[in-house]
């Protein structure tokens, strides 16, 4: 059986989370701060390795699911959202230059509205509030862990200070 691109990308973010990880465990641990520098990397390499062997999983799946088009009849082509992949670049070019201007709290809940309507546009006054409450939460969340609870200073904006 084949893999499709899913499938692939999967395989490749498996094997590099794979590698990377044992190797996150092996970074020197602090004697004065109870998380180690290794900590986060080995966070995010598991997400990887899970969401990669979930990815893959999905396309084997998919794959052995699939049944092949009657002869004459063309398979769907699947078109690139070129679009798409640019308007999400603009939008990240313009959380990085408006972070230091408006603050980290307003910012990030622009950039998570914005790249929320870049993806879907909401349908219904439901959708919008669940649109705004997500932006909220993100940005409020973040704050307080990095600030409350890890201690990290997170940027305040020139124009806002807050």
């Amino acid at each position: 059986m084949r893999l499709g691109r899913d499938g692939i990308a999967g395989l490749i973010g498996l094997a590099v989370s794979l590698v990377l990880l044992p190797l996150s465990f092996g970074l020197p641990k602090l004697p004065i701060v109870p998380i180690g520098p290794g900590f986060y990397p080995a966070i995010v390499l598991a997400f990887l390795a899970v969401t990669s062997a979930a990815l893959l999983i999905q396309d084997v799946v998919a794959r052995r699911r699939a049944r092949p088009a009657a002869p004459g009849v063309p398979a769907a082509v699947a078109r690139p959202a070129h679009g798409l992949v640019a308007a999400a670049f603009a939008v990240v070019a313009a959380y990085v230059v408006l972070l230091p201007l408006l603050g980290f709290r307003i910012a990030t809940a622009l950039f998570v509205a914005v790249f929320q309507l870049v993806l879907e546009r909401p349908a219904t006054p439901a959708r919008w509030l669940t649109l705004a409450a997500v932006a909220l939460a993100t940005s409020l969340v973040t704050f307080l862990v990095f600030e409350s609870y890890l201690s990290v200073l997170l940027p305040r904006g020139r124009w806002t200070d807050w």
